[in-house]
């Protein structure tokens, strides 16, 4: 075999067209001397040339001298090219059409709660169902869809048990074909809407619980009249429910003290804020310098470093299901749960510089201001970034808070010569947390009951009618005029007329 490979790359110096017409020419000799001889042909390894045998020598078919020829020339290269062109010549049986197919269209915004659970109004979610049709008629038997709610415990009260695991609460149902309806070619589709609550928790996904919100419809189909066997046609989708919290006007102000020293901390924070923005804090440290009257010393508290760690705490019970609640014990009463508590770090920086120091006057301050935010490289691990603040009736809760950590030394210099101070081998370690709310942004959006334009029940046939006032009698303003000037009414009018004549 090699020896054929090796003459046939020698014969194969030209271009496709005549390896074409070498192939044909000579599998026609071929046959013509296979026709004369009438006799098998000898096997092709017992010559090393094609001259010495010439009618017992079989070329390959065209197909492989062609892609013998193509690897020759292309011998180290990719094939990735002949593989994908192998591939979609290859045959394959044809895909069977489904009789029908189920699509859907949300035409509500967002769904997104604004405010708190105990001010918002909730969220509408409106749409419409597709079931497109492939045949010429289908009958459905019936065709129902659903709204629910999922709260999943990662850490169950009970391991390998599906009911403590998932509690799925059903909130809002649609029944859009009550009885067997015919369908025709074509797009057919059914309008569903409803309002979800505002007390209703957004969706989220944590280390230890989620929660998630499931559309499902289902439409159980026959292809014909004749037939007896139903095929469902399924379709789910999952809704993602954000909740934006108002921003205050004013940001929140926080003081700290820290005996014995006289330190005092000064902070300036947004309290709610949002996990993909930047949000800043200011920072004042005030009584970083104590006067020594007798020695004429003053002693120094320089700020070293700051350190800063957004942490998020989530908290939930893990509830048990009837099966694996526990039997009551004498009077206690029965456990109905665990409860579970995860605390991980959303984001932290150290800082070594950046602030403004003044030991001039009689007091030292440091005036500092930085942005801290959620760290956005956990995007791309399998653990959920982040959970906005939120805290259910089922015992779900998730907080979030700032904290600092300030280290300052204490040094030591001569009045008037602060900038030649000298440490005293002293530091403490000032510590500070802020209660902050992560919330989503709200965008563009407001709440559905804000914008909705008023129906026609609340719009008037006519427009507001005008009290009807009575005309003014100006004869009146003559009997003021002479209360003023403590004359008759009629005098004025007199005196007038003498004046003319």
């Amino acid at each position: 075999m090699p020896h054929l490979v090796a003459n046939f790359l020698r014969s194969s110096s030209g271009n496709i067209s005549h390896i074409k017409k070498s192939a044909i020419s000579r599998s026609r000799n071929n046959s013509r001397n296979n026709s004369r001889n009438n006799s098998i042909s000898a096997s092709p390894y017992a010559s090393d040339s094609e001259d010495h045998a010439p009618h017992s020598v079989k070329m390959p078919e065209l197909g492989d001298a062609l892609k013998k020829h193509r690897l020759g020339l292309h011998f180290g290269r990719s094939s990735k090219h002949e593989g994908h062109s192998a591939f979609h010549s290859a045959s394959a049986a044809p895909a069977v059409n489904a009789p029908a197919v189920m699509d859907w269209s949300v035409e509500s915004p967002p769904i997104v709660f604004y405010g708190t659970p105990e001010e918002s109004t909730g969220a509408l979610v409106s749409g419409l169902m597709y079931i497109d049709v492939n045949e010429e008629a289908i009958d459905v038997e019936a065709f129902n869809a659903s709204l629910s709610m999922h709260v999943t415990q990662k850490k169950p009260f009970q391991g390998h048990c599906a009911e403590c695991q998932t509690k799925v609460t059903e909130l809002k149902s649609w029944q859009f074909l009550a009885h067997p309806t015919t369908l025709r070619r074509g797009r057919h589709q059914f309008p569903f809407s409803t309002l979800l609550d505002g007390t209703l928790p957004a969706s989220m996904d944590s280390p230890i619980v989620s929660i998630s919100y499931h559309f499902k419809a289902e439409a159980v189909a026959v292809r014909g009249p004749s037939s007896t066997s139903c095929l469902p046609i399924k379709f789910e989708r999952t809704l993602d429910v954000k909740r934006s919290l108002p921003e205050p006007l004013y940001p929140h102000h926080s003081v700290r003290v820290f005996p014995p020293t006289n330190i005092k901390a000064s902070a300036h924070y947004n309290a709610v804020i949002h996990p993909t923005g930047s949000n800043t804090v200011t920072l004042k440290l005030d009584g970083l310098m104590t006067h020594n009257e007798k020695v004429k010393t003053v002693d120094l508290w320089k700020l070293r470093k700051l350190t800063w760690k957004l942490e998020e705490t989530i908290k939930t019970t893990s509830p048990a299901c009837e099966k694996h609640t526990p039997a009551p014990t004498g009077d206690e009463e029965p456990k109905k749960g665990i409860v579970r508590t995860e605390t991980r770090t959303l984001g932290e920086k150290q800082l070594h510089e950046g602030w403004k120091s003044d030991y001039t006057g009689n007091d030292g301050t440091v005036d500092f201001e930085f942005d801290y935010l959620v760290n956005q490289i956990r995007a791309h691990s399998k653990e959920p970034k982040y959970a906005c603040d939120m805290k259910t009736a089922e015992g779900t809760e998730v907080t979030h808070a700032l904290h600092l950590e300030l280290i300052v030394s204490k040094e030591y210099a001569a009045e008037g010569k602060t900038h030649l101070s000298q440490q005293t081998g002293t530091g403490r370690i000032l510590r500070m947390h802020f209660a902050v709310n992560l919330t989503e942004y709200p965008g563009l959006g407001v709440s559905w009951d804000n914008e909705a334009p008023p129906v026609y029940q609340d719009v008037p046939p006519s427009p507001p009618g005008y009290p009807v006032e009575p005309p003014i009698e100006y004869d009146d303003l003559e009997e003021l005029d002479a209360l003023r000037t403590g004359s008759e009414p009629g005098s004025r009018r007199h005196s007038e007329s003498g004046r003319s004549a």
